[in-house]
């Protein structure tokens, strides 16, 4: 027997051509505690095949309309985003006339209490320095060392055609290589 929907549909578009085939003149057939004619068979069957072919036609449909659905919403999306907060700020005074577009007022913060504040503020510094965070000024002043590293200048062809001719010239015993300053 089939396991999967398409296999049975496939199957009962078989077994419809091997019926009008074989058993096309036979008047009933005894099955399922029933007596069918073999045009009642066709039908059943065909109302098989022809519900999964519908059903695969739909969930094609689906797919389409969601790949299109997927493309379409980031950028309406962003314009319900864009006139919801148009709506919000055009009528931030009138909460009845906002409660009719389905929207809620913004919600006004309540003032904090002084000792809300300082709690705040404790805070606040505490985790500058849990973090190691710091001011513009301070992080301008911080300069990274850096050790184990030879600096090879790079000049131009000429300069350093130049400079090979002042290095090979002789130069008298003990006497300091030209090109060189001693200090």
């Amino acid at each position: 027997m089939p396991t999967s929907k398409h296999t049975e549909a496939a199957l009962a578009k078989q077994l419809i051509a091997g019926t009008q085939k074989h058993l096309g003149s036979v008047s009933s057939l005894m099955l399922a505690s029933g007596t069918y004619s073999p045009a009642q068979v066709e039908a059943q069957l065909l109302a098989l095949a022809t519900l999964q072919a519908e059903v695969d036609a739909a969930e094609a449909t689906v797919k389409v309309k969601r790949t299109a659905a997927k493309a379409q919403r980031p950028a309406l999306h962003a314009f319900l985003i864009a006139y919801v907060a148009f709506l919000k700020t055009a009528f931030s005074k009138s909460p009845d006339v906002l409660a009719d577009f389905g929207l809620q007022p913004r919600k006004v913060p309540a003032p904090m209490t002084t000792e809300q504040r300082a709690a705040a503020a404790a805070k606040r510094k505490a985790t500058r320095q849990a973090r190691g965070t710091r001011g513009k000024k301070a992080l301008k002043a911080i300069k990274g060392n850096v050790t184990g590293i030879e600096l090879i200048p790079v000049t131009t062809p000429e300069a350093a055609a130049a400079s090979a001719t002042t290095q090979t010239a002789p130069s008298a015993p003990g006497a300091p290589p030209t090109g060189s300053a001693s200090k």
